[in-house]
């Protein structure tokens, strides 16, 4: 497939921000069960307005993959069948309840909501952030549905395709949410460092997984299939049709088997081992932490062109190229 750029920016900078909300919505939690100082409300309110940023990005982004943008709305009304349109629903929800939980925490607003047997006081933030956590997991899922559903494109339809999106996102966030706290509360830093590198590499396990599970895919369909003709030798030298249109343009990334070759390890280093190495000494030096949170996302988003580019389309047995 033609990996769209816009497409690219809209997942990466969703799965940060969704990683930031959850990770400070987490030590909040822990805080809550005296696990860990609770921070300054100031603290959790302009983390979720980093986080915002960043789902704002993407959001601006997936306009850009858009053929007439002023009919975006439309995209919705398929709730029922499409992962698509579940997403355009999630999104915009998890939004507003990652804006309002930066809001009453930022104006310290935070009325008592219930009071646990145990003496547990919930207030209105815990509320807010135990929906937003479930919507940022609904998003996680919609946003790896739509690629996972297409039973089509073999190296998509697979559980890890929903897995990986989770846990890059979260770790992509628990990076962003560690560099924050170096720079806002030093003293919780080692906590999201933890975090972030457990997850890290569950994320290098799981796309390891899904690399090796798609190196091991045979295609169903063949030469023969493709154009409707049983001889048993069939060799094409064109690429199906006269030049370029929509099917050659769309379909296929364009790029050489060397090239593909090379994304691979790029993308597995910069995302994966990069990050893990500086998580590491970012415990002794705090801005190796915002620099671990930069080439990780230059990682992901050549992951994610990668992620589009390997799903062969099987259109591409008839246009192939020229021979």
């Amino acid at each position: 497939m033609k990996p769209a750029f816009s497409v690219i920016f809209l997942t990466t900078l969703l799965g940060a921000g969704q990683g930031l909300f959850l990770a400070l919505f987490t030590h909040q939690t822990y805080a809550l069960f005296g696990l860990l100082p609770m921070q300054s409300d100031a603290y959790y309110g302009f983390g979720s307005a980093l986080a915002l940023l960043f789902l704002g990005g993407g959001l601006i982004a997936s306009f850009f993959h858009l053929g007439r943008p002023e009919r975006a709305w439309r995209s919705a009304a398929k709730w029922r069948t499409s992962w698509l349109s579940r997403e355009v629903i999630v999104l915009p929800a998890f939004m507003g309840v990652v804006f309002i939980y930066a809001v009453v925490h930022v104006f310290g607003y935070l009325p008592e909501i219930v009071t646990l047997p145990s003496g547990l006081v919930i207030d209105l933030s815990v509320v807010i952030g135990t929906v937003g956590t479930l919507l940022a997991f609904a998003l996680f899922v919609c946003t790896g549905m739509i690629y996972a559903c297409l039973r089509f494109l073999r190296e998509w339809n697979s559980p890890l395709t929903v897995i990986n999106y989770i846990l890059m996102g979260g770790s992509s966030g628990f990076i962003l949410a560690a560099f924050f706290s170096a720079t806002y509360a030093p003293t919780e830093t080692d906590f999201f460092v933890g975090w972030a590198i457990i997850i890290t590499l569950l994320a290098f396990a799981g796309r390891a997984a899904s690399l090796v599970r798609n190196a091991r895919l045979k295609p169903k369909s063949t030469m023969q299939t493709a154009i409707g003709v049983k001889h048993p030798y069939i060799v094409q030298r064109s690429m199906g049709s006269m030049g370029g249109n929509f099917n050659t343009r769309e379909f296929f990334h364009g790029k050489s088997a060397s090239f593909l070759r090379a994304i691979k390890p790029a993308f597995l280093i910069l995302a994966f081992v990069v990050p893990l190495a500086l998580l590491a000494l970012g415990l002794f030096s705090p801005a190796l932490l915002g620099v671990a949170f930069i080439l990780q996302y230059l990682g992901l988003m050549a992951e994610r062109w990668f992620f589009f580019a390997q799903a062969n389309h099987p259109q591409n047995l008839y246009y192939q190229t020229i021979g």
